[in-house]
């Protein structure tokens, strides 16, 4: 099942995404949530009341609504340098890799929908982009061993982690330059669980103004989805919505020398087998 968060009349609302259209469950059931992480966190149930809600509600062109941001977290948290084939690339850079996950957090207000303008910021032009695999938490857990981790995730999602590089490296954690606004973009919506018999078998691709820049695979990563969740829980409660981004494989921007960062105008697409794609135009700040 594909769940989104879209806005159309009278604000945002929850749907589920068949075919070219987008089913509108919350219609007119002032009683139904419209917070699509109390739908994630009811997993199977939700989905038996969607599918029945959707054979009799109203159904709308996804070219007429504004698909939103898919997941509303409490936290959004990245993993760097998971694909090999990317730390071979940036190993000019000097940056060091150890022996256990690097972590980083990006910043709630950062997160953007699938279509939506990203922003290049007044103080740079170092923008760059990341195609990653969203894993999204669909109940609250604690200390999960990484072969129990599957029964944490309500679904995955396509995401952009975009950067303001010369932003990045002025800091060791580098939230600052993950953080800058519009630098999340997310979406087009969440594929339940259920529809991703192995997220670790998934084609990752992205293309800036048609040009294919990035074709990996999700099974390249050092650390698997579970491993991440299990470091994750040990450090942190892992509540419905949170957002984990998986690392992204060669073709990004930084590694070239000198760097192909992305230009106003430019538009970058990622889609990512079995999920969908998202498509965002760089703007520059008013």
């Amino acid at each position: 099942m594909k769940i989104a968060r879209f806005s159309v009349g009278d604000g945002e609302r929850v749907g589920v995404v068949e075919g070219t259209e987008i089913v509108d469950v919350t219609a007119g059931m002032p009683a139904l949530s419209r917070d699509v992480n109390a739908w994630l966190e009811s997993g199977p149930r939700a989905r038996t009341i969607m599918a029945l809600l959707s054979q009799d509600a109203p159904r709308l062109s996804i070219t007429a609504v504004e698909l939103l941001p898919p997941v509303r977290p409490s936290k959004i948290l990245a993993i760097g340098g998971n694909y090999t084939s990317h730390l071979e690339k940036i190993a000019h850079l000097g940056i060091p890799i150890g022996r256990h996950q690097i972590w980083f957090s990006k910043q709630v207000s950062c997160l953007i929908g699938g279509r939506a303008a990203m922003v290049m910021p007044r103080v740079s032009t170092c923008l760059d982009f990341e195609a990653e695999l969203g894993v999204v938490i669909g109940r609250r857990c604690r200390h999960v061993k990484a072969a129990d981790a599957s029964a944490c995730i309500a679904g995955y999602t396509v995401c952009n982690d975009a950067s303001i590089r010369d932003w990045q490296m002025r800091s060791p954690t580098m939230m600052l330059g993950k953080s800058f606004e519009t630098m999340g973009p997310v979406g087009p919506w969440i594929v339940t669980a259920d529809d991703i018999p192995n997220p670790q078998r998934l084609r990752i691709r992205a293309w800036v103004n048609d040009e294919l820049r990035q074709d990996g695979n999700t099974s390249e990563m050092r650390y698997d989805i579970g491993a991440q969740i299990e470091e994750l829980s040990t450090v942190m409660t892992l509540e419905p919505g949170d957002l984990i981004l998986t690392g992204s494989p060669a073709g990004t921007g930084i590694e070239s020398q000198p760097p192909n960062y992305l230009n106003v105008g430019d538009v970058v697409r990622i889609e990512i087998e079995s999920i969908g794609a998202i498509e965002n135009r760089i703007i520059a700040e008013e």
